[in-house]
């Protein structure tokens, strides 16, 4: 069910009006551009640089970004998480995911067949460790901060303007990808991200996109697309 708000763009837990006064949006906006645009450069320098593990950093700051928001007294993580969603979207979602699937499948297997279904097959127990532990570790906590966090705490900026928030959602999503260091990841994860964050507006549901979520993740890691999404260091820090 779509829940209508009348702050126009927002998160089904958001229980404020949206912000009027100027300056309140441009600290919105320089907020914004710190935690989803600097911070993301900043990972990728203490990644490539001091060969700091994205793990010991990534975990930390979703974690912290998920508490700043409940602690926001003008969000109701009751009302969110109670947002569900049709059995109409699901059927989308399962189609599109199915004809994007076979697209990533085939591409992988004709351009690159060496990884085609490296991991299940060579490394079975990993692939089985991530099937598992991917759409509670990753996807929701990446759905909390970019779908829910974003459009709580960013959505009135944009008022009605539904394109414009997608689009500006999908481009932050796919460049906090950036410190994969691949165009490929950047270009997959900001298209991804423009579907997770159409959904999201169209339904107000974190159960839709992290469904969503969840199936191409596990699907990446699946059919051999996982080298993307690795930064080749290890989980402890290098000694330097």
């Amino acid at each position: 069910m779509k829940m209508e708000s009348p702050m126009g763009l927002a998160a089904a837990g958001s229980l404020a009006p949206a912000p009027a006064s100027p300056a309140s949006r441009v600290r919105l906006v320089a907020e914004l551009a710190l935690l989803f645009i600097g911070m993301p450069l900043a990972m990728t320098y203490a990644i490539h640089t001091y060969r700091v593990s994205l793990i010991l950093m990534l975990q930390p700051v979703l974690i912290g970004l998920i508490l700043f928001l409940l602690w926001d007294r003008t969000f109701s993580l009751k009302r969110e998480l109670g947002q569900g969603f049709p059995l109409g979207e699901l059927k989308w979602i399962v189609a599109i995911f199915v004809a994007g699937g076979l697209a990533a499948a085939a591409w992988v297997w004709l351009s690159r067949p060496a990884d085609f279904l490296s991991l299940p097959v060579s490394r079975t127990r990993l692939w089985i460790i991530i099937m598992i532990f991917y759409p509670l570790l990753s996807a929701l906590p990446q759905e909390l901060v970019y779908r829910t966090f974003f459009f709580h705490r960013y959505g009135p900026l944009f008022g009605n303007r539904r394109g414009l928030a997608i689009a500006l959602n999908g481009a932050l999503f796919g460049f906090a990808h950036v410190m994969f260091g691949s165009a490929i990841s950047i270009v997959l994860s900001g298209a991804l991200g423009l579907l997770l964050a159409h959904r999201y507006t169209q339904t107000r549901s974190i159960w839709a996109v992290w469904v969503e979520h969840t199936l191409y993740g596990q699907l990446v890691f699946t059919v051999g697309l996982g080298r993307y999404f690795f930064t080749g260091v290890s989980v402890l820090p290098h000694p330097g």
